[in-house]
């Protein structure tokens, strides 16, 4: 049989390119609303300056982190235990139901802070068992050949559904602030299916699943600690996202300083989806082949300074070009990172791998928003933003020190194959 030429000919691909791109139009939706919603509440209904309200988006990060920290590892566990297809479309069943409680409690106005926390460290915890599974699915369905471009489409569906998910469901909540959560229900629906719809996976090795639980995750954990260039690459995303993210204090830039409302924070939100998009469609038709260490570095240096000029932008339209940039260069990260993870971990560590790596990006986002609002309750939010992007360019450069083998990764090839080649 011919071996296809891109992973959209297999059908099992399409399945899961629709899975992913409808939950995450959903799950980014919802992320941005939730943090409208409890952003208004504190000021409105709450009566807390902008200090205050900025201070409980951290501690909205904290709260959709904590679950990521204790189950993580668990996840990864179940994601190379069982069927990945019946993990993640069981979880995406559960997030329906979270954005049917949260429609209906908006609906019924049942507007406080306690509710959305709760409701938000819900949504965090069914994105710990999507993430790792779907993760997972990609590589068991498409020729470790097509392994990059499968990455760079994934990236696609991810960033369009960033894009499609915030900017839509900013104009829907400023129409009716239940819609966006019906919507993301509907959206639940059409993933779950679509992940049912795969066909039956091949199961883990016999000795993947002998082992304890415990030992499993030890053992995921160990891997990476053992695989310094992973440990790099895993690292390097940490805590270069966790100074440089900005998209905790979005609101407070949408609704105070530049004063665009929830509509403007849609577009916001949307438009680093949208630079990442385009970069990621670009990169399915030519990925990046060599020096691909050296790039990933410099993505991630770009990244950094775009943060910083976002933060002491005026100007809305200045301000999303800032964004579109900051999400190409994350686009670029993401991209090698992504595919030198996946084609250096072997298959039946691939689940706990992915989930430690999920861990380190909810660590970057969630945390990062955590510490984004405690910044801003010290430094204002401009300060807090110009902190994180100049920390981003320090760490880049401290891991280009400390990791080598990250600078020397001269392509996608698993590392052992290249150091065989140098010798």
């Amino acid at each position: 049989m011919t071996e296809p030429t891109s992973p959209l000919r297999i059908a099992d691909y399409r399945k899961f390119w629709l899975a992913r791109f409808t939950s995450v139009i959903a799950t980014t939706g919802m992320v941005v609303i939730i943090g409208y919603q409890l952003y208004d509440v504190a000021r409105d209904e709450y009566g807390m300056s902008i200090a205050q309200a900025s201070l409980q988006l951290g501690l909205l990060g904290l709260a959709q982190f904590l679950p990521l920290m204790l189950l993580t590892p668990v996840a990864g566990v179940v994601a190379d235990r069982f069927d990945r297809r019946t993990v993640a479309g069981l979880a995406m069943c559960l997030d329906l139901l979270i954005a049917l409680g949260l429609g209906t409690a908006t609906a019924l106005q049942f507007r406080s802070l306690p509710l959305l926390f709760g409701f938000a460290a819900l949504h965090g915890t069914v994105r710990v068992f999507v993430n790792p599974a779907m993760s997972a699915i990609a590589p068991n369905i498409v020729p470790s050949s097509l392994i990059p471009r499968a990455v760079a489409l994934n990236s696609i569906a991810w960033q369009a559904g960033s894009v499609a998910g915030p900017a839509a469901f900013g104009f829907l909540f400023a129409s009716h602030p239940a819609i966006p959560y019906w919507t993301a229900a509907a959206l639940m629906v059409i993933a779950a299916f679509s992940v049912f719809a795969i066909r039956s996976l091949r199961p883990p090795p016999m000795d993947a699943r002998r082992p304890h639980p415990v030992r499993q995750i030890v053992d995921g954990f160990h891997f990476i600690w053992n695989e310094r260039f992973l440990l790099g690459c895993v690292t390097l995303d940490l805590f270069a996202v966790l100074l440089g993210g900005a998209t905790a204090l979005m609101p407070v830039f949408a609704r105070d300083i530049l004063q665009v409302g929830p509509e403007g924070l849609g577009q916001m939100r949307a438009a680093p989806a949208v630079g990442a998009a385009l970069v990621a469609l670009v990169l399915s038709f030519r990925p990046l082949e060599r020096n691909v260490g050296v790039k990933m570095l410099l993505a991630v240096a770009a990244y950094g300074a775009m943060t910083l000029a976002f933060g002491v932008s005026r100007s809305f339209p200045l301000s999303l070009g800032f964004l579109a940039l900051l999400g190409a260069a994350d686009m670029v990260s993401v991209f090698i990172r992504s595919s030198l993870i996946q084609l250096n971990t072997p298959d039946d560590m691939r689940g706990r791998v992915s989930a430690i790596s999920g861990l380190a990006v909810s660590a970057s986002n969630e945390l990062g928003e955590m510490q984004s609002g405690l910044a801003a309750a010290l430094l204002g939010a401009t300060g807090a933003v110009v902190f994180g992007g100049v920390g981003a360019i320090i760490i880049t450069g401290l891991w280009a020190y400390l990791f080598p083998e990250i600078r020397h990764a001269r392509t996608f090839a698993p590392q052992y194959r290249q150091r065989e080649s140098d010798t």
